[in-house]
């Protein structure tokens, strides 16, 4: 609803108040007199003819000092300094009235003592008290909704002032850890402990609480969560505290709970030589540029001063979107219009493509982020997958090594441990190439790093979770017992680099994901934390329901980030280094000129015979599903029963599909 105004101009109002100051100023000086028997300067009314020229200079003065463009609805401390200097002032010019109008014999310099308090009680009172009438009135006129802050520290208070000022929501308790503040008043709302929180809930009938606890750890932050998930109400935050103090947002700029608070997972800060030491000053070049990965990859990348960066990606848009999201990045860093960005439209199974480019722009880093990474895809587009994720990979490597690139990283997934799905065992395949080519001698250091899921990537269960449970329900989860490694594409993008530059050639580099959590726990989680109950047998009145649709074709219950038991340490916490067996380049060539040849002429089972035979582990759930296979199945079969689908002078579907496999 729209709060009528007072139909008066700006310049009416000042007016009006300035009229009011001057009034108060006179009746203070007239309240101090009186206190003091009236004729405290011996000069009977004398004084209020000087003292109206000191009131007038005192009315130029306030306005001098910006004490009439306050708002008062939004009045804050800093107006309080205004007024108390404005008062100050004017006490100094009664001052001066008092030597010209006085003798020794009468003064009594108390009388300034009391002027000066009666004029900021006035002036001071008068002003806060229309601010809470205004505030009364706009919450009669604009209802809002009761929430309660936990925490009321000084993001706190400063949450609390900016909402009193809005029109969305009315703070009505403050909740807090430290015991030091529970019973205290934070802007005149009651500070009470964590354990009152559900008397606070049905006192209030609060549905939200606002977590005010930028500074706190996610482990800390976990905690406090684990404590809320099961209270009746929809848990949101306010930004982290580097988005503040920068200024990308307000500290009133409430959200939903990150996935990674519920995860309590904290980042090791990045050690800057290790960031730097294949990248600054250097050309880098980024495959795969228009994905979730590679996008962040290119987002860390243009900070650590490279001489140019070349970002490749067939994804029109998604290349489109980067550059244009890294060149207005660069505008508003000092140094960045001297790295050049370049935009390249292409595969990386295109070898022309990747020998003009490298060679062209001098290209020193390469991060290969370039695959096919949805495992249902792949099982159903076995050739794309294979030479997407393996031949491009190829390709990528020997074009680096011939035009001497000094480092090669491949961004892997655990999906590439046993794999049970062909995306798995591409990206596996894909890992051997790099180890089988490293053990050569080369002067490109070939590494990989390997890590799970990547919380906000394409395909990630957090915002479909998210929608789901907005509009309803239910929430689909593929298995009660999926479990699954999270980590942010901030915190990857991060490592990816660091674990990089401690290569030493044919490297794979594992990165701790912590503990793994079952998707539906998660998805309970998010359910509750969004104030919601989750249906189920036990709950039948519960709002949002969760239905198992089942695994999905090559997924796994769980997943893996290690082949063996060989792993050590590196000097970054969070990367390992794995010790794991490969074929070597005299088997693997033999292997990939079979490949190469089944993908040309499209034989699929060759295809799965040669990952059976290369990828050590790999035990695919499902025969295949590529539509590709079904058609040439349904033709063998028409075959044996002496149905000859290649006379069909029709021209129907089996013949062409037929051409299509010989061409």
């Amino acid at each position: 609803m729209r709060i009528p105004t007072i139909p008066l101009s700006r310049s009416l109002k000042q007016a009006l108040m300035t009229s009011a100051d001057a009034l108060m100023l006179f009746m203070s000086l007239g309240f101090s007199l009186a206190l003091l028997d009236g004729d405290a300067f011996g000069q009977g009314q004398r004084i209020y003819g000087y003292f109206t020229l000191a009131t007038a200079l005192s009315i130029v003065f306030f306005a001098r000092l910006g004490l009439y463009r306050i708002v008062l609805l939004y009045m804050g401390l800093q107006a309080g300094f205004l007024i108390l200097q404005a008062v100050t002032f004017a006490t100094a010019l009664l001052a001066a009235t008092y030597i010209l109008t006085s003798s020794a014999a009468t003064a009594d310099f108390s009388v300034l003592l009391i002027f000066w308090m009666t004029s900021l009680l006035l002036m001071g009172g008068s002003r806060f008290f229309v601010k809470v009438l205004l505030q009364g009135l706009i919450q009669n006129f604009r209802p809002k909704e009761p929430i309660i802050i936990y925490g009321a520290g000084s993001s706190g208070m400063q949450l609390v002032v900016a909402l009193q000022n809005g029109d969305q929501y009315l703070p009505v308790a403050f909740v807090d850890d430290g015991r030091s503040m529970i019973g205290s008043s934070v802007h005149g709302i009651r500070v009470y402990s964590p354990n009152s929180l559900y008397e606070l809930i049905e006192t209030y009938s609060v549905r939200q609480i606002l977590l005010a606890i930028p500074s706190a750890t996610h482990a800390e932050r976990k905690e406090i969560l684990n404590r809320l998930e099961h209270l009746p109400i929809h848990v949101k935050t306010v930004p982290d505290l580097f988005d503040m103090v920068s200024g990308k947002v307000g500290v009133d700029e409430i959200r939903d709970i990150d996935i990674e608070d519920l995860l309590g997972r904290d980042i090791v800060p990045p050690d800057p030589q290790l960031l730097g030491a294949c990248i600054t000053g250097q050309a880098v070049m980024v495959t795969g540029a228009g994905g979730s990965i590679g996008s962040e990859l290119c987002r860390q990348i243009v900070t650590i001063d490279p001489s140019r960066l070349v970002i490749l990606d067939t994804f029109e848009y998604g290349l489109y979107a980067i550059e244009a999201e890294l060149r207005e990045k660069l505008k508003s860093v000092g140094g960045g219009e001297n790295i050049s960005i370049v935009a390249l439209l292409g595969s990386v199974c295109n070898r022309a493509l990747m020998e003009n480019t490298i060679k062209t722009f001098g290209v020193e880093t390469v991060y290969h982020v370039a695959a096919y990474k949805q495992v249902p895809l792949v099982e159903k587009n076995i050739v794309e997958g294979a030479q997407n994720n393996i031949f491009g990979t190829l390709i990528s490597a020997q074009v680096s090594e011939d035009f001497g690139v000094k480092n090669f990283v491949l961004i892997s997934t655990d999906k590439a441990v046993r794999p049970t799905n062909f995306m798995g065992a591409t990206k596996r395949f894909a890992e051997q190439v790099l180890q089988a080519m490293a053990q050569r001698a080369s002067n490109t250091r070939f590494s990989m790093v390997r890590f799970g899921n990547v919380l906000g990537s394409s395909g990630s269960v957090v915002p479909l979770f998210r929608r789901q449970i907005s509009t309803g329900g239910p929430i689909t989860v593929t298995h009660p017992e999926v479990t699954r490694y999270f980590m942010t594409v901030q915190e990857a993008a991060q490592l990816v680099i660091q674990a990089g530059s401690m290569a030493k050639g044919g490297d794979v580099f594992v990165l701790d994901m912590n503990e793994p959590i079952r998707i539906v726990d998660l998805a309970k989680k998010m359910v509750h934390l969004m104030g919601y109950d989750v249906k189920d047998e036990n709950a039948y009145r519960g709002d949002i329901a969760i239905e198992y649709t089942g695994l999905r074709p090559g997924e796994k219950l769980y997943e893996e980030l290690l082949i063996g038991e060989s792993v050590t340490g590196t000097e970054h916490p969070k990367i390992m280094r794995a010790e794991e067996d490969f074929l070597v380049w005299e088997e693997l060539q033999n292997l990939l000129s079979r490949l190469q040849l089944a993908c040309k002429e499209m034989t699929l089972t060759e295809i799965r015979a040669i990952l059976l035979e290369a990828v050590d582990g790999f035990e695919p759930k499902e025969e295949i599903s590529d539509p590709l296979w079904d058609i040439q199945s349904d033709m063998a079969a028409e075959a044996s029963l002496g149905v000859d689908a290649m006379t069909d002078t029709g021209g129907g579907e089996s013949a062409k599909v037929t051409r299509l496999f010989k061409e």
